[in-house]
């Protein structure tokens, strides 16, 4: 039903030649049947040349000539995904443009434009489309130019600004008239250079260009027909019909012809554009009601823990408009910006990434568990902005990057392994609150080392609970689709969907082998069978070969309680990895023996600073 009522919109009047012959003869302004008048033609001597092909069709490069006017040319632009953006480049040209009317249709945009958002599919359902065939869940946005400027035309160094790659079409939009959407279409408005030079009895119309230069078009008043140029056939009176040659001669033919197709135009523009004004009404409406239940549920989420609400414009100054010297990272569900805020306060900003009703479930997942858990190695959410289509979550800044992020060896120097040992110590001390002083427990599902921050002191943050799940204190499990980052993954969950307690032991336990290897989870850059770094480590500790995956900047061999507390670490990833969840620890477990390895170091490093100084005491005596 769609596309024959666009069909109907599209009618064809090439903007007809009177019979008055134009001043320049060295223009061909004859394509067949066409003729058009002054300034148009189709050889080199016209002031704006169209091409006309072999089938004697009047086009601007590959795209039709729908219609042409005293103000436009129309250009049909039939639906078609993955074609690429620059295939409107021709429409660019000497004396013709877009105007700022129309709105393209694109797809594969790097950022964001703010307009509306349209799943390719609405159109898929209606239309036999090209290149559609596996583009259904994408979507298309609207790329328009109305905004900021006098000047009336676009410009292509606007278009490729946008940076989207496909076009799929375009909707020329006329806001001088009531009904004006024409779908598959774009408006290109046409201009002579310099100032006006138009005939007696005209109109001149000033068209302001890019770079401040001027053009100009001529219309003949009313009363009288021709191009208005001076340089074509001018403005001359005609005369009007009236009762006695009303159904004789060319007045006669001239009014039916006029009626016949006004009419059909009139009717088909009706049928088209209401057809149009009433499929994106509907969409704005559905947009909207889904919108104020996503407000309002976000709202609910926020003000049931007082988590304050940031205004977008404050987030957006914040992180000096997204900038990408601000962005820290980029994750599954959105990026994060360091953002500063008044006085100074610095934060972390994460622009949630889709804003479909998964995402939005993400959000509200994270400020509701967040906001309910006081540990102080879980982030703190300050707030969170739900306004312009926006949702964003602020947090406390982390200033010391991700725990993945030294022991990759992509900031800071070597992380000592007191240290490390008390990330770890630290980190399972909050996962062990989650799942045994919360009611009912919270399963965290994406424990990794990218996810442990750490602060100016090295002090450990669990962040991202963008996947957590609340567990059900009457069940050991509760069953979910298995999510989260390979490599981390419970393979008991993965199999039978039963998410539990010790899906986030195993998750911790590939962290332990990191921090004892810095080697990568997933690495297709080693050996077939050694690319999973939890299945390497088992089979090296199994074997009784932890020393050959150690990081061999941690000198494990320089003390005796060092290689020890290395080993013991080694032995608890070992059991925590066990494929049974039964036979795994739980995190309150995993935590207090954590505690004791690294109580005994320094309670040996107590021991031997003060052996260290008796002996200087002794020395010094005698």
């Amino acid at each position: 039903m769609f596309h024959h009522q666009t069909k109907f919109a599209i009618v064809f009047t090439i903007f007809m030649f009177y019979s008055t012959k134009a001043k320049n003869n060295n223009c061909q302004r004859n394509c067949g049947e066409h003729s058009l008048k002054y300034p148009f033609g189709f050889s080199s001597g016209c002031e704006i040349q169209l091409n006309c092909t072999k089938s004697k069709q009047v086009q601007i490069g590959e795209l039709k000539v729908q219609n042409l006017t005293s103000d436009s040319i129309y250009i049909s632009l039939p639906a078609k995904c993955n074609r690429s953006i620059s295939f409107i480049d021709p429409l660019f040209g000497k004396n013709f443009a877009p105007t700022r009317k129309n709105s393209f249709l694109v797809q594969g945009c790097s950022s964001s434009l703010g307009g509306c958002v349209i799943p390719t599919s609405i159109f898929i359902g209606s239309l036999m489309l090209e290149g559609c065939e596996h583009k259904r869940s994408d979507e298309m946005n609207c790329l328009t130019m109305l905004k900021g400027k006098d000047v009336t035309m676009m410009t292509h160094e606007e278009l490729k600004g946008s940076e989207c790659k496909f076009l799929f079409s375009a909707i020329a939009v006329d806001k001088s008239k009531e009904l004006s959407l024409q779908f598959q279409v774009v408006e290109l408005g046409w201009w002579l250079e310099g100032p006006c030079h138009c005939s007696d009895n005209e109109t001149c119309t000033v068209v302001h260009l890019a770079g401040g230069k001027q053009g100009f078009r001529c219309h003949c008043r009313e009363g009288f027909a021709g191009d208005g140029f001076m340089n074509g056939t001018g403005c001359r009176k005609v005369s009007h019909c009236n009762a006695s040659t009303l159904n004789s001669g060319e007045c006669g033919i001239a009014i039916k012809i006029g009626v016949l197709v006004g009419v059909i135009i009139v009717g088909a523009s009706l049928v088209a554009a209401l057809s149009l004004l009433s499929y994106f009404t509907k969409r704005r409406s559905t947009w909207l009601r889904k919108q104020m239940t996503i407000k309002r549920l976000l709202r609910e989420a926020a003000g049931n823990s007082s988590v304050p609400l940031y205004p977008y414009k404050e987030i957006e100054r914040a992180t000096d408009s997204f900038s990408e010297k601000h962005r820290l990272g980029t994750g599954a569900f959105g990026t994060v910006y360091a953002g500063n805020l008044h006085n100074d306060e610095w934060v972390a900003v994460k622009k949630i990434k889709y804003r479909d009703t998964n995402s939005v479930d993400q959000v509200m997942n994270e400020i509701k568990l967040v906001s309910s858990v006081s540990h102080p190695n879980l982030v703190r959410l300050l707030g969170c902005c739900i306004e312009d289509r926006e949702q964003i979550l602020v947090y406390e800044y982390m200033p010391n990057g991700t725990l993945s992020q030294h022991l990759q060896r992509e900031r800071g120097g070597i992380l000592p392994w007191t240290i490390r040992l008390t990330i770890a110590t630290e980190t399972a001390n909050a996962i062990a609150y989650l799942h045994s002083a919360i009611d009912p427990p919270i399963y965290h599902r994406d424990i990794k080392s990218s996810n442990i921050l750490l602060d100016y002191s090295f002090q450990s943050k669990v962040a991202d609970f963008g996947l957590s799940r609340l567990g059900m204190t009457e069940n050991s499990h509760i069953s979910t689709a298995p999510q989260g980052t390979p490599g981390y993954v419970d393979p008991e969950y993965h199999q039978n969907f039963h998410l539990s307690d010790k899906s986030d032991v195993y998750s911790f336990g590939v962290v332990l082998l990191e921090i004892i290897t810095a080697m990568k989870v997933i690495d297709f850059a080693r050996p077939q069978s050694e690319i999973n770094l939890a299945a390497l480590a088992v089979d090296k500790i199994r074997k009784g070969c932890v020393d050959e995956i150690i990081d061999p900047f941690l000198e494990p061999h320089r003390d005796a309680w060092t290689l020890n507390s290395v080993h013991k670490v080694a032995e608890l990833a070992f059991r925590c990895l066990a494929f049974h969840s039964d036979m795994r620890p739980t995190m309150m477990e995993v935590a207090e023996e954590l505690e004791q390895i690294r109580r005994i170091g320094l309670e040996t490093m107590e021991e031997t600073v003060c052996v260290t100084h008796h002996v200087l005491n002794q020395t010094l005596r005698h």
